[in-house]
């Protein structure tokens, strides 16, 4: 497919030019980039633990209903699981205020889809496997976020033809492919494999508005495919990151201690909770400060960032 100013099912459901979403990153997206991204054609999406307090959450949802354009969307990316303390609160006031759709992810999207649907908002969930997709679509979900072993962060295990292919014969609900999208020729290959859009997140992060310092932006177009490597060290779970001369003194793998206390049942979630708490600390230092520990989550899909521009221009080359 050449041609993406197309109708998919994921344009349809929220009134968009191109079959894109510029995916959720932690401590990297914002109102900028999104309302960037809405102007371009496509849909932008934030983490909601990217604010800190409530009224800041409710402050960017006002701010991109502000900037809403016709043939652009905006959503929230929701963390479900116990670990967000902040989920139940995030929840209400995304409804209250309102936004085009939620992404779930790491938990069960149950109760989210269920407000989000009586507030008239439409829910995307993160899946990584057939059997966790089928449960989403039965609990209503109204598209599947196929995050494959491509992606940046947190990925899943099989490549992005086996798991769009696969999702995409057995769902009802449309598909839309997350990982290894850095060029126009990888949306058109996944959207052969069956996906209705994609979602793009590491070429995002060297862009002008991304609220991110001079130096993570420059590793992206410094580094590629090959410099990404998976680690432990910053959640507790595989994540991939770019392979700074810092991540290779740290190493990729967890502490023994760590391992060990993994092992004990009553310990495991306190130790995870605190792996978590530090790792994102060290991120949140990399993104946002100079620092000489250099964390810098990312995908592969790097390898396609040259340079650093605005939003608009690198939808620009994703499209045409």
């Amino acid at each position: 497919m050449s041609d993406l100013n197309m109708q998919t099912k994921l344009t349809q459901i929220l009134n968009l030019k191109f079959p894109i979403i510029q995916a959720p990153m932690f401590l990297v997206s914002n109102v900028a980039m999104v309302s960037e991204a809405m102007k371009s054609g496509i849909a932008g999406c934030i983490p909601a633990l990217n604010y800190r307090t409530l009224d800041q959450l409710r402050s960017a949802i006002k701010a991109l209903k502000a900037s809403k354009v016709e043939g652009g969307a905006f959503g929230f990316n929701l963390i479900v699981n116990k670990s967000n303390v902040k989920y139940k609160g995030q929840l209400e006031v995304l409804c209250e205020e309102g936004c085009d759709f939620i992404i779930t992810s790491l938990g069960s999207p149950e109760a989210t889809i269920k407000q989000a649907h009586a507030a008239g908002i439409k829910v995307f969930c993160d899946v990584t496997d057939l059997k966790f997709a089928k449960k989403v679509e039965q609990l209503g979900a109204d598209a599947a976020i196929a995050v494959n072993n491509e992606a940046g962060g947190h990925r899943g295990n099989l490549s992005p033809q086996e798991l769009t292919n696969l999702l995409s014969k057995e769902l009802s609900i449309p598909v839309i492919s997350a990982g290894g999208v850095g060029c126009k020729a990888d949306i058109d290959r996944m959207l052969s494999y069956g996906a209705e859009g994609v979602s793009v997140g590491s070429p995002f992060i060297a862009s002008v508005e991304a609220g991110v310092t001079d130096d993570y932006k420059k590793a992206c177009v410094a580094y590629g495919a090959k410099d990404i490597i998976m680690t432990e060290r910053i959640s507790g779970t595989p994540c991939t990151v770019i392979n700074t001369p810092y991540v290779q003194k740290i190493g990729t793998k967890t502490t023994w201690i760590e391992s060990l206390l993994n092992k004990n049942k009553s310990l495991k979630k306190w130790v995870k909770m605190i792996r978590f708490s530090i790792g994102m600390k060290a991120t949140e230092n990399a993104a946002k400060k100079a620092t000489y520990k250099t964390v810098w989550v990312a995908g592969p899909s790097i390898e396609h960032t040259t340079e650093i521009l605005p939003v608009k221009m690198i939808v620009s080359k994703l499209t045409t």
